[in-house]
């Protein structure tokens, strides 16, 4: 059937979902409360380390990202200038800087400027009249592609773009800063990454950055840019947003961290599950560690922010060189101290408040980016990648599998002798406390999809009480432990068969706040703890 030209499907899109007054005004009566429930945070780190080259690197680096943060605009919402120029209100202005757009991340994105609709399910990587059918009977086979858009072309069918060719001005511009940010690199490594990933941008190809990001070992700036992970795509959980982050490493503490990594291959044979679901072999460059972050830019900047990175995405890239884990210590810090404490005062149990540990949500933190790469990557019946066979339900089953084998991978270095001195009461009781902090950013997203299913699972197996009187949880040791590994059994064979039906169902029914959590949640918002930070970030901040 023909469709409507490319040009006017645009125009009737964009005056079915925004209004046609050019001053926009809320549609909630909050909205300066929810500015507020951000704690501002500033981003700094001690740079006296980094020599002068490195030093003159940084501003070439806050260039890049700022071209990754227009770009994350436009895949979310579109011209951002033409939203944030036509709000008067300071509040509502700022809340749709932190949303990056008119829908609210952590209210289940629900709009809060009047006049605008709900937000798409694809974001602006699809054509907002396209059906998932349509998609479907599409023939180019790069409609899957990480790094392409479907649009309209003049006739009204559907066409891929790749980004190197829809963005090329800006990813060109990227390209050249990246050239000359390499040619200040000191070590090798940070070198050729950079000039990959400035390749990259112009090809679509991210393959080979990839690895060379892999190989990077002792480069003390790092510079995590690019289309990177899908959770902005919920329509197919297909597309790649831009993003970007600028660290500084924490030599001291990466020391710390450096044998675990070591250990991945003796960890994925102790997994819960039998030999089919764990029969590839994590790779052997995997490595663990820890920076103060600088500069967030683009979709990991978004309202909730990130403490902690697993990269590479591709399967690829992981089964050849395993995968990068990067803790943010000093936004993990931010958010532990600010919000997670002040959460266990609420709802934990007064006798076991004493267990919420730094060091134990650092651990939970840390083994969750770990546990991205254990399983598998490929079903065992030829369905295809656990990506591909799962679809738009992958993201918050992946997330709730590295929740849960977080801590298991915490309790079997404990058991085994690897963790010293640990008691795992910490982990389990930090663990609860956590997500309590997780789910506040609701149950739209694929995080807030998994926590709800573990927490709904823990409640299930009376892994906790909750006390009628207080309204304060008690976590029972042996009972989370046990749920712990059933849950964890059952999502890696959920994956490894490639179950859509049942991940469906998983998330569908089990990825829900029910009305008794909310009570508690909405507790925690009467008592003013700040829903996530927001940061006072770049160069002035750093004195540069």
């Amino acid at each position: 059937m023909k469709r409507f030209p490319a040009f006017i499907a645009v125009v009737i899109i964009i005056a079915a979902c925004q209004p046609t007054s050019k001053k926009y005004e809320a549609s909630v009566k909050d909205i300066k409360d929810r500015v507020e429930a951000y704690q501002s945070f500033r981003l700094t780190t001690d740079l006296s380390a980094l020599s002068p080259s490195q030093k003159e690197m940084l501003p070439l680096l806050f260039e890049v990202a700022d071209i990754m943060d227009n770009l994350f605009w436009q895949q979310a919402w579109g011209n951002k200038e033409q939203l944030l120029d036509n709000i008067k209100n300071d509040h509502l202005r700022r809340y749709a800087e932190i949303n990056y757009g008119p829908w609210d991340r952590l209210h289940d994105n629900e709009p809060f400027i009047k006049g605008i609709g709900q937000k798409p399910a694809g974001a602006r990587f699809y054509p907002e009249d396209m059906s998932v059918n349509e998609f479907r009977q599409l023939s180019n086979l790069d409609k899957n592609g990480l790094y392409t858009v479907i649009e309209r072309d003049n006739e009204g069918d559907l066409t891929v773009i790749p980004y190197s060719r829809k963005w090329e001005e800006e990813l060109s511009r990227a390209a050249e800063l990246l050239m000359r940010a390499s040619e200040l690199a000191e070590d090798q490594g940070f070198k050729r990454y950079l000039k990959e990933r400035a390749k990259a941008f112009l090809s679509n190809d991210y393959f080979r950055s990839d690895m060379a990001w892999m190989d990077m070992k002792n480069n003390i700036i790092d510079f995590v840019v690019g289309p990177i992970e899908t959770y902005e795509d919920k329509l197919m959980g297909a597309k790649a947003a831009f993003e970007a982050y600028i660290l500084i490493k924490d030599t001291v503490w990466s020391a710390r961290l450096s044998h675990f990594a070591e250990l991945l291959p003796q960890i994925q044979q102790a997994l819960p599950v039998d030999a089919e679901y764990k029969n590839e072999t994590p790779g052997s460059d995997s490595d663990l560690n820890v920076y103060d972050a600088i500069y967030y830019a683009g979709d990991c900047n978004a309202a909730s922010k990130t403490i902690a990175i697993n990269l590479p995405n591709d399967p690829d890239v992981q089964m050849k060189k395993g995968s990068r884990k990067l803790q943010l210590k000093n936004s993990m810090k931010a958010k532990f101290e600010n919000i997670l404490v002040p959460i266990s005062e609420i709802l934990i149990d007064p006798s076991q408040q004493q267990y919420i540990d730094f060091d134990a949500f650092f651990e939970n933190t840390m083994f969750h980016e770990v546990a991205h790469g254990l399983g598998i990557k490929n079903t065992i019946n030829e369905k295809g990648t656990v990506r591909e066979a799962l679809k738009e339900t992958s993201s918050a089953i992946e997330e709730g599998k590295a929740d849960i084998l977080g801590l298991y991978i915490v309790t079997h270095l404990a058991e085994t002798g690897e963790l010293k001195n640990k008691d795992l009461m910490t982990n389990y009781v930090t663990f609860m406390a956590g997500i309590f902090r997780s789910v506040r950013f609701g149950a739209a997203s694929a995080h807030g999809k998994a926590n709800m299913i573990r927490f709904n699972y823990f409640l299930e197996k009376e892994a906790f009480t909750r006390n009628p009187e207080t309204g304060t949880y008690h976590v029972d040791f042996a009972k989370m432990k046990e749920a712990m590994n059933l849950l964890s059994e059952e999502i890696l064979v959920l994956q490894g068969n490639g179950d859509y039906e049942k991940a469906k169902k998983m998330v569908d029914e089990s990825g829900i706040i029910n009305t008794r959590l909310q009570q508690d949640l909405d507790r925690i918002n009467e008592a003013g703890i700040p829903v996530d930070i927001v940061f006072e970030q770049g160069p002035d901040v750093l004195g540069l």
